[in-house]
């Protein structure tokens, strides 16, 4: 039996009072690789948000990572956050530090204090992604390919059992935009972590076929269930 990591049931999402999503319903289960897409503005963004905390859920109810969203308040949502990794199309690496600071930042603000942990951590991370002796270098020193890499080495940090990458492939040529799915694709496989890509980029999702989840006309279509 697989661990579920994301259950959505009977949801409705919205951005202020206007509801963008309704009925939304599917599990997502460890190590698996799911692909989300869907026209601009079809809540894409917005079911994302609801999944890492920065929209409420008022309606149904939702899982991830062992936390129920509907009686999320603000103070649950640092400790959601420290069970997933988010992956994002800029980046958002602090421009005035190396990447080893960068992490040892992040690492810092997630409540880690041991220095010693903390040095086999980030370690550990740059090398699952193929950075072992890039912590030195500064953000703008990198390619846009190797900045995406941090990203993702970030987003492991705390071990998550989710990670959403959001465009992750959105500013990078096609060569560089291939390493950084197969890197995706072996996290799930040699770690059990679960991913939810959001994307517009179809030469990758035919390249790389996976479930897909598709927000159309206010719903959500899985790929896993027939039509």
């Amino acid at each position: 039996m697989s661990e579920t990591v994301v259950s959505v049931r009977d949801v409705n999402i919205y951005q202020g009072s206007n509801l963008v999503l309704q009925d939304v319903n599917f599990n997502i289960n460890r190590g698996e690789f799911v692909y989300l897409v869907g026209k601009t503005g079809t809540g894409k963004s917005s079911l994302l948000k609801t999944l890492y905390g920065e929209l409420p859920l008022r309606e149904g109810t939702a899982n991830v990572a062992g936390f129920d969203l509907k009686g999320m308040n603000w103070k649950k949502v640092p400790f959601l956050r420290r069970n997933l990794g988010v992956v994002f199309q800029d980046f958002q690496l602090l421009t005035d530090r190396n990447v080893h600071q960068n992490l040892r930042f992040v690492l810092k603000a997630t409540g880690w204090t041991d220095e010693k942990l903390i040095e086999e951590k980030i370690n550990d991370v740059l090398d699952k992604v193929g950075l072992k002796s890039k912590g030195f270098k500064m953000p703008f020193e990198m390619s846009g390919g190797e900045q995406q890499r941090v990203d993702i080495a970030r987003a492991l940090l705390n071990s998550p059992k989710l990670i959403l990458a959001d465009e992750p492939t959105g500013n990078l040529d096609p060569e560089t935009s291939d390493e950084i799915m197969q890197l995706l694709f072996q996290i799930c496989k040699d770690y059990g972590t679960a991913i939810v890509m959001a994307t517009h980029d179809f030469i990758v999702i035919n390249r790389y076929p996976s479930r897909m989840l598709k927000t159309e006309r206010n719903r959500v279509l899985d790929s896993a269930v027939p039509a």
